[in-house]
């Protein structure tokens, strides 16, 4: 399903619930997802009542353990600051095809640059290099995904809520 500029895996997603909906051991830990996995294909009106805040939606960004997107989310104060570092840094690595949306409120940019089936592992290399060069000029407010040290349920996006200026 297209959403925005982001052609995203819609043959399933997960939907935000109030309360915890699984317990996850991982990795010698245990998460306690919110996010109830829905195995049916997410169609235009789901995507309106996320659009509208009626509801939460998220998408998998692994399938069969690779990935088309790399996803760089970052919450906190300095985010006018954060997104202009991410522009001038994309622009120094010769990365051109990004987008840049907002999430459920200002503080919060979601990063989405474009890749051809990464393994999760090929994946993890390429953000830890951005994220590494990110942290030397701000303290570190932003997750990056897919990531091998989360469960498959926790790999997921949530879909963004407006799109902003990036250089694509």
């Amino acid at each position: 399903m297209k959403v925005f500029d982001l052609d995203l895996l819609d043959e399933c997603y997960y939907i935000k619930r109030q309360a915890i909906v699984e317990q996850i051991e991982f990795d010698n830990r245990t998460f306690y997802a919110k996010f109830e996995y829905i195995h049916e294909p997410l169609t235009p009106l789901l995507l309106k009542q996320h659009q509208d805040k009626q509801y939460n939606i998220a998408v998998p960004l692994l399938k069969n353990n690779h990935t088309n997107y790399l996803v760089i989310e970052y919450k906190g104060e300095e985010y006018q600051r954060f997104y202009h570092l991410i522009k001038h840094l994309f622009k120094t690595v010769n990365i051109s095809d990004y987008h840049i949306y907002q999430g459920k409120d200002i503080e919060r940019l979601q990063v989405f640059i474009a890749v051809k089936q990464l393994s999760l592992e090929e994946a993890n290399t390429e953000l830890q290099v951005l994220s590494n060069a990110l942290k030397e000029k701000m303290i570190k407010k932003w997750k990056c995904l897919p990531s091998p040290k989360l469960p498959e349920a926790y790999n997921i996006v949530t879909l963004p809520y407006k799109t902003l200026p990036s250089s694509t």
